[in-house]
């Protein structure tokens, strides 16, 4: 009995060793990564102004339907002509929460450009966390699992705090003097559900529009 849990744990062992050697190996590569794609990504959204008004919108209209409406658990994605808000909320809430949010950001509610859940908090701690391991590889010459430990706690330390200055700073923009709101657009499905009856869901996905609109040219 003892010889057979032996030759069944033994193999399980030797696996579990070999992944923990490996661990600071494929962490190198990862960080190695990391420290050219991140720069490259937060660059490309940097020099892209109406995606960064889009992103500032968007993180400013899920402030306010958290605040106002309280609707949680939403995520958010923005692009050059609006954002996509994911989650359960009704389409009139959220075309309200975006108007408003606008005309707050408009009047310098500045703060609401900026959310604790953006992703670009976690893409800043995933740099943060590359940086330490590099930096600590070439202090110590050493692949070792303490300092991917190190690391990880220094983007846990600091990549909050890295990401809201991220986000303040390259991804988003305030600046949305000149934004409107053109319309909030959804799909829904239908489903079949007992006795073949279709019925129809509610839909979880939806993209607000916005423009930009041009500015006044001076009369003479």
């Amino acid at each position: 009995m003892w010889l057979f849990l032996a030759l069944l744990v033994w193999p399980l062992f030797i696996a579990f060793i070999v992944i923990i050697l490996l661990i600071p190996f494929q962490f190198t590569l990862y960080s190695l990564v990391n420290l050219v794609t991140i720069p490259y990504q937060l660059v490309k959204i940097a020099l892209n102004k109406d995606i960064r008004r889009n992103h500032a919108l968007e993180h400013a209209t899920i402030h306010v339907l958290e605040e106002r409406f309280g609707i949680g658990g939403l995520t958010g994605l923005a692009n050059e002509n609006g954002f996509i808000i994911q989650g359960n909320v009704a389409p009139e809430y959220l075309r309200d929460a975006a108007l408003i949010a606008l005309k707050r950001l408009q009047r310098g509610e500045y703060w609401l450009s900026v959310h604790n859940r953006c992703g670009t908090s976690i893409i800043a701690a995933n740099f943060v966390s590359s940086l330490f391991f590099v930096f600590l590889l070439w202090q110590t010459g050493m692949f070792s699992l303490l300092n991917v430990l190190v690391a990880i706690f220094a983007a846990q330390l600091i990549g909050p705090l890295a990401g809201r200055t991220v986000q303040k700073y390259i991804t988003t923009s305030a600046n949305v003097d000149r934004m409107q709101i053109l319309r909030v657009e959804y799909k829904t499905k239908v489903t079949t559900g007992f006795l073949g009856i279709p019925v129809r869901l509610a839909p979880s996905e939806f993209f607000v529009r916005t423009q930009r609109t041009k500015p006044v040219q001076p009369e003479f």
